[in-house]
């Protein structure tokens, strides 16, 4: 994939007015002190949850421009293709951004049978117990199997999950 050479000033619009956030049909993201937009990317068949993660300016034109999910990894603290190692490549169906647009939704089509590199369907695959009265705060499991075994796919490729 050749590198996408990324011309703000085109690309999306200036935020100049409440009405043209709100109203108006131009894309004007608004990116964080980091420069990063957070997204919540949905199954577009069933609507489940699959991920929550953030793009940069690059990685929303890229998602854009190819139809395929690519975020910002802030744990490896670069660009990400969704599925470029796992093939569990997320297919756009269609993209939105909420009201003010400083938050993106995908729906996506995934290539394969998950999302998360854990080897589960969803990243959110447990629950947070309503029941807790004392102690620790349990977690139940919802998805009672992983789709794939991370090891297998991900071989010795460093795990993104920061301690």
């Amino acid at each position: 994939m050749n590198p996408l050479v990324i011309d703000l000033a085109k690309a999306f619009a200036s935020r100049d007015s409440v009405e043209q956030i709100e109203e108006g049909v131009l894309l004007a993201p608004r990116f964080d002190a980091d420069g990063l937009i957070p997204v919540v990317t949905t199954d577009a068949t069933s609507g489940d949850v699959l991920m929550m993660g953030v793009m940069n300016a690059e990685a929303l034109l890229r998602t854009i421009e190819t139809r395929e999910a690519h975020y910002w990894s802030r744990s490896r603290k670069c660009l990400w293709h969704k599925g470029s190692t796992s093939g569990l490549v997320q297919k756009i169906v269609e993209i939105r951004v909420d009201d003010d647009q400083d938050a993106v939704w995908l729906r996506v089509d995934v290539a394969g049978e998950a999302s998360c590199h854990v080897g589960y369907r969803s990243c959110f695959y447990r629950a947070v117990a309503t029941n807790a009265h004392s102690g620790a705060v349990l977690l139940s499991f919802k998805e009672p199997q992983k789709a794939f075994d991370p090891t297998l796919v991900y071989g010795d490729t460093p795990n993104p999950t920061i301690l």
